[in-house]
């Protein structure tokens, strides 16, 4: 008998006895429901696991979805609910940052955003991945971090193997990795199992074996595939099958024991806030912290600041301690940052209704219900608010009593940003592949315009709009810029630059001469305003490398504020672009920038913190 054939029965043979001394189970990723073939491919596999005896349960490591669409997570639950075996399901980016819901209908659809079971002798514990709503790096919510912490703490055995589900990675394309990984090696953890990558691969996370697993579409491929992975004598195997093919040799497996792991937590990589000892003059005079992830900016009326949280607070700070003044709850996930005037607070929730408070106090003052859950900022002017929803509809409610003065119902898209009043005219994008300009005293279609794509993560949906001298800019994720005719629609100029990859995040300069664009490349440029083809006027003298944080550069007298992924805040100089200050507060994404006079900067990260930082 040849040699390879030998080998090959000595890998196989502890398979045979996995019956008496382990348990088989499968493990789905990435099906990625509404894709073209997304659906296609999970029928198929769940027809092939429901074939195979063996497999006594199944885990679904995240992207259940496309784009995390309500429709979709039907048609998923549809094809799920076709499997004979118990399913355990987190979810990933495409759950979470592209939902009409806010993150609410994975929760309503599977029960909860996290999981927690046994099967023999092992506790398996999977907690949600975004980014959520913002795009930016992976990060475990911060409410799925306290989550992880409670099930370690309220372990009765705390030798038991733990093994650790999420969609990314636990690298540093999660920003807070070592949040969860520090947490984990306080028990017996044995393996962490990830997707989000669509290929099988062979990790090692801080001495914990680690392993991703194969997306089930097709690709290139005829059919899709999954993973089996037999538990049995302390090693894990994992085998990938193609359904009603083969299930192929073992391509790899995991040595599973108790590491024993102690506080080694020097020995590897986090993150770095020397930048913070350059810059010794900016200090921190107060910081408040959520329990659980904040995705929205902060407002200021008077002598409060509003913010909300991801558990469906929207509640008041004192601007010069921090300290809570009232919390009011909603239903829902709130990722929109309240609007505020005439001591009146308006937010809107995924909960599907629009709140207005009395700002002093918190008090309830009127609600408006929508058709769908709300994730969009309201915008206030004139009395009135004006605000989009998820339910294709843009309304305007009176500001005193709540009352619809009028409704645009035909958007064609979710949307999630504030809208931009320009000249008795309101402008917008969605996730719709379009962008509209209303009336603002009628709600009137003036104009609409799309740039022909029909992928939607092209839409020009999270860039807050710029408006001077009768011209629109935005910026979107297809990485290009366009100048539109603020009256018309009709495109001035639209350009994209070769090595110059722009995104979503820019803002007006204060004498409105440029817009100023961060690139993915980590540079910022100044656009100029007046001319009627695109030029680069100003460059600034920054390089933060790879930048996807869609929040909007804000300016103040003679200041830029430029936000980052990193929770790195930096100061430029508006005549130069030197760089005047850096500060690190988080290592997770800057969701807003509101600068409070030259010496006091409001800042909120997603990982809930809201930061008042002194600047010289």
């Amino acid at each position: 008998m040849k040699r390879s054939s030998l080998f090959l029965i000595a890998l196989l043979l502890p398979l045979f006895a996995f019956a008496q001394s382990g348990f088989t189970f499968a493990q789905i990723s990435d099906t990625h429901v509404g894709s073209e073939t997304g659906a296609d491919d999970l029928r198929r596999v769940v027809r092939d696991i429901n074939r195979d005896s063996t497999v006594k349960f199944v885990v679904l490591t995240g992207d259940i979805t496309e784009f995390g669409a309500d429709k979709e997570y039907v048609l998923a639950k549809s094809i799920l609910d076709s499997l004979h075996k118990p399913l355990h399901v987190i979810p990933g980016n495409h759950d979470a940052n592209w939902s009409e819901s806010g993150g609410n209908t994975v929760i309503t659809t599977f029960g909860a955003q996290t999981c927690s079971f046994t099967y023999g002798g092992y506790l398996f514990l999977g907690t949600a991945c975004g980014p959520f709503m913002r795009m930016g790096p992976g990060q475990i919510p911060r409410e799925d971090i306290g989550w992880l912490k409670t099930q370690l703490a309220q372990m009765k055995d705390t030798s038991m193997p733990v093994i650790f589900l999420n969609h990314y990675p636990l690298d540093s394309s999660l920003n807070n990795w070592y949040e969860a990984i520090d947490l984990i090696k306080t028990r017996n953890i044995q393996l962490v199992m990830c997707g989000h990558g669509h290929a099988n691969h062979r990790y090692t996370f801080e001495g914990i074996p680690g392993v991703m697993g194969r997306s089930t579409l097709r690709a290139g491929d005829s059919t899709g595939g999954y993973n089996i992975i037999t538990i049995s004598h302390d090693t894990a195997y994992y085998r990938e099958r193609i359904p009603g093919l083969e299930t192929r040799a073992p391509w790899t497996t995991a040595v599973l024991y108790n590491h024993h792991f102690k506080n080694d937590k020097t020995l590897y990589h986090r993150p770095d806030y020397g930048v913070n000892r350059d810059y010794p003059e900016i200090k921190t005079l107060w910081q408040y912290r959520d329990q659980s992830d904040i995705g929205s900016g902060v407002t200021v009326q008077g002598k409060l600041l509003f913010s909300t949280d991801t558990k469906g607070f929207l509640y008041a700070l004192r601007q010069h301690t921090g300290r809570i003044v009232w919390r009011f709850h909603t239903g829902g996930k709130i990722y929109a940052t309240p609007a505020a005037s005439a001591n009146r607070v308006v937010v809107t929730s995924s909960d599907h209704n629009i709140y207005c408070v009395e700002a002093s106090t918190g008090r309830l003052l009127w609600t408006f219900r929508t058709l769908k859950p709300n994730v969009a900022s309201p915008l206030i002017h004139g009395g009135a608010v004006y605000v989009g929803g998820s339910d294709g509809h843009f309304r305007a409610l009176d500001l005193q009593t709540g009352k619809l003065l009028w409704d645009f119902d035909q958007v064609k898209g979710f949307m999630v940003s504030r809208p931009l009043w320009y000249q008795n005219k309101l402008y917008f994008g969605c996730w719709g592949n379009t962008f509209y300009c209303l009336d603002a005293a009628t709600g009137h279609l003036e104009w609409t315009w799309s740039h022909g794509y029909s992928n939607r993560m092209y839409s020009p949906a999270v860039c807050q709009p710029a408006a001077t001298g009768g011209k629109i800019f935005f910026v979107a994720p297809d990485r290009t810029m366009t100048c539109l005719n603020a009256f018309t629609g009709q495109e001035i100029w639209r350009k994209k630059w070769p090595g110059i990859r722009v995104r979503e995040s820019m803002g007006l300069s204060a004498d409105s001469a440029l817009v100023y664009v961060k690139t993915m490349e980590g540079a910022v440029y100044g656009v100029s305003t007046s001319p009627d083809s695109m030029q680069l006027s100003w460059h600034a003298s920054l390089a933060l490398g790879y930048e996807i944080c869609p929040t909007p550069i804000m300016v103040s007298p003679g200041v830029i504020y430029i936000p980052t992924q990193s929770g790195k805040v930096v100061a430029l100089e508006d005549k130069t672009g030197h760089i005047l200050w850096e500060h690190k507060i988080s290592n997770c994404l800057v969701n807003s920038i509101l600068p409070l006079g030259r010496r006091r900067v409001i800042v909120s990260t997603m990982d809930g913190r809201i930061t008042c930082l002194r600047t010289p």
